[in-house]
């Protein structure tokens, strides 16, 4: 029954891990096949279809829907310039004449006899997808995109928000303890991923954002700080899309939480090294992680772990985090698992486990109430 649970964070200094990267529209593909790509360089690139606007011809002229042919100056298919007359009336005698401008630059769509009216679309909206993590393309998607395979450290966090970015790791706390403040923050830090320790302030959150940092790393925050920096509650569907001028992984969890030792000391020894990471979070259905992804190339393949998306049981000796209280945030190792059902204080009878904890005392919380924390 064990291997009924489904694996949690995972904290990898070396791995074997793929990227799909898609298009929203299918379009054209830039790279091939075994082609070495760094996370920058764009790997495929569409148009998106510009925005859509209508323009009432008959009634701006005054005119009958079916009058409008006659009144067009332009007709369905051509490109338009902002302020250029489209169409103009008769007026009285040759004079008088009133006019129709277009009010964006783009094409006619149409022109309908039935309405009177324009559907006037803007120009078309350029896309680019860029690679991501430095990496081999082995596979091509046709008109699609790519899939990319990286070798290197991977870090799963526990919450995020804000997109992609690529940046170098640097540290900006000594311990895992330390508080992020904006007293260790100024303009060395500059496009750089910075590693905090047990929790960010607002206030350093803002310099961030002030001195032009990329990322923040971090065990956790406050969230009424979130909720300031950002200015509005956030939702908790899915993140990742905030345009909030950086992104935030948060390794541990709402609060003042020292980051794991492990993580903290694999960061630290990634720090100098180009990262990518990103904030995306999904706790319903298809649950997605935020992560800090370090491309290394000197990997031996004695150190690889496997493909990211094999699984695993839950197992005595395991590292485990524990998500619910009593105990929230809590890190430790499973000592046994009881194989009866047991009781708990709810009076639910569940599957529990049992956990030493770094003080040594040893607790029995339902499976449910942890998540593991995959090392290497």
């Amino acid at each position: 029954m064990a291997h009924a649970y489904t694996p949690g964070l995972k904290v990898l200094a070396h791995t074997v891990l793929t990227k799909e990267r898609r298009l929203p529209l299918p379009g054209d593909i830039v790279v091939n096949k075994n082609d070495k790509v760094v996370g920058e360089q764009v790997v495929a690139r569409t148009n998106l279809p510009g925005n859509v606007q209508t323009l009432n011809v008959a009634g701006l002229l005054g005119i009958l829907a079916d009058e409008v042919d006659d009144a067009m100056l332009k007709k369905a298919g051509d490109t338009i310039e902002k302020e250029e007359v489209l169409a103009q009336s008769k007026g009285l005698f040759g004079l008088f004449k009133s006019h129709v401008k277009s009010p964006i630059k783009g094409v006619i769509e149409s022109i309908s006899r039935i309405t009177g009216q324009l559907i006037l679309r803007e120009p078309p909206i350029p896309v680019e997808v860029i690679a991501y993590i430095d990496g081999q393309v082995i596979d091509v998607i046709k008109n699609e995109g790519v899939i990319i395979r990286t070798t290197g450290s991977f870090i799963q966090g526990i919450f995020g928000i804000g997109g992609e970015t690529i940046g170098e790791l640097a540290m900006a706390a000594k311990d895992p303890d330390e508080v992020l403040t904006e007293k260790q923050i100024d303009k060395s830090f500059k496009d750089k991923i910075i590693i905090g320790g047990s929790i960010v302030t607002y206030d350093a959150l803002e310099q961030a954002r002030k001195v032009g940092v990329k990322g923040i790393v971090v065990g956790g925050i406050e969230d009424q700080d979130l909720k300031r920096f950002m200015g509005y509650d956030i939702g908790v569907a899915i993140t990742g899309s905030e345009q909030v001028g950086l992104t935030l992984v948060v390794t541990e969890g709402f609060g003042k939480m020292r980051m794991a030792d492990r993580t903290f000391q694999l960061l630290k020894s990634l720090a100098g090294k180009k990262s990518s990471i990103n904030g995306a979070t999904q706790i319903r259905a298809g649950v997605m992680r935020p992560e800090v992804i370090v491309p290394l190339e000197d990997v031996s393949e004695s150190k690889r772990t496997a493909d990211l998306s094999r699984g695993s049981g839950l197992e005595v000796g395991m590292s485990v985090r524990i998500i619910r209280e009593p105990h929230f945030g809590a890190i430790g190792k499973v000592v046994a698992l009881p194989v009866d059902l047991q009781k708990i204080e709810t009076e639910a009878v569940v599957r529990v486990l049992e956990v030493e904890l770094a003080d040594k005392q040893v607790v029995a919380l339902p499976r449910a109430n942890v998540e593991i924390i995959e090392e290497q």
